[in-house]
């Protein structure tokens, strides 16, 4: 059985040895040809804090204080290992696992996209971040990441190393390439975020938040050149899109040409659809008018109501006058004449 030391010094010596040798890349003209041969050093520059990645220091110690982490990814001692722990894991690329963090009620300082609040569960994608990390990628590897064709999410874990801990002036050498690429992902914890990886790729480069965490920032004048170049890349694509667009009117008298050219059953076709179009127009404005004409009964008889509601008090009062004034004749006309002769005598003065 061999010496465990022994086999983590080959191991060492390994990358050593891989790390010292140039990475070499054949770049393709327009035309499909070999163009330029550029060589690269293999041993990637780390930028920024070299322990702790740039990450946010709440998600960092949540990695650190993982279970999964500390027992299931110590025993990956291998890219290769790493790798397949990602193809059988990963299924977003979210900090958090779902449902796992409440930051409701919590502002300014102390919002979630600052890192303040309480934390949650740490995703498996950002754990296993953490762990290409500490092994110490090389250029080959993360090239090999980028154009991996087994899990869009080993490509995306190459994109986050990239955009977390190498130099901003090189993003435009490591994305470039990426921005049209149409392979799906779906970003977010428990779905619903599905993108592709070229739009993936420029929302890495053009914007800090990242599903409640925040990117190591990047130089004002870089990120104004990718929003540009952006912006002309839609404008071409509407342009080409507006040309090949067929047109929406004819010449004058071609419209009739081609109708006269028709076969007899379009035209009859398209003269009953004019028919029954004319028929439905028709329809519409009789009920139309039929309709402006209840609205208007409607807003006479509302309006003789309210005046009838309305009226001046001194009418009501006069009226009201009247109709005691009527009263006691009705009841002198309702008395028999006995009553009458009767009443009459109790009047008169006594001599």
């Amino acid at each position: 059985m061999a010496d465990p030391q022994v086999v983590l010094a080959a191991i060492a010596a390994q990358r050593f040895a891989e790390q010292q040798q140039q990475y070499q890349v054949t770049e393709e003209t327009e035309d499909g040809t070999e163009g330029q041969v550029k060589r690269f050093n293999n041993t990637l520059p780390i930028w920024g804090n070299k322990e702790t990645m740039n990450i946010n220091h709440l998600i960092l110690s949540n990695i650190r204080g993982s279970p999964y982490f500390k027992t299931d990814l110590f025993k990956l001692k291998t890219y290769h290992e790493v790798i397949d722990e990602i193809y059988y894991k990963v299924m977003h690329l979210e900090p958090w696992e779902k449902n796992s963090r409440k930051t409701a009620g919590q502002i300014g300082m102390c919002a979630g996209v600052r890192g303040v609040s309480a934390g949650g569960i740490v995703s498996t994608a950002y754990c296993i971040l953490f762990k290409l990390f500490t092994l110490k990628l090389t250029r080959k590897q993360v090239t090999g990441m980028l154009n991996h064709v087994d899990s869009p999410y080993i490509r995306g874990l190459g994109f986050l190393y990239i955009r977390y801990c190498q130099p901003p002036s090189d993003f435009t050498e490591w994305f470039e390439h990426y921005f049209d690429d149409d392979e799906e992902i779906d970003l977010k914890a428990g779905g619903g975020y599905q993108t592709t990886i070229g739009e993936m790729c420029k929302m890495m480069v053009s914007k800090l938040d990242w599903f409640g965490t925040l990117f190591p920032r990047i130089p004002v004048n870089l990120q104004k050149m990718f929003m540009e170049k952006f912006k002309k890349q839609r404008l071409e694509h509407q342009e080409e899109l507006n040309q090949n667009r067929a047109p929406a009117d004819f010449g004058f008298g071609e419209a009739e040409r081609r109708l006269k050219d028709a076969p007899s059953n379009a035209v009859s076709r398209v003269t009953k659809s004019r028919d029954t179009s004319q028929e439905r127009s028709d329809r519409r404005s009789q009920r139309s008018r039929s309709r402006s004409k209840e609205r208007r009964r409607s807003r006479e008889r509302s309006s003789r109501d309210k005046d009838r509601r309305h009226r001046s008090p001194g009418r009501h009062r006069s009226s009201s006058r009247e109709r005691q004034r009527d009263r006691p004749r009705e009841r002198r006309r309702s008395r028999s004449p006995r009553e009458r002769k009767h009443r009459d005598r109790s009047r008169s003065p006594r001599r």
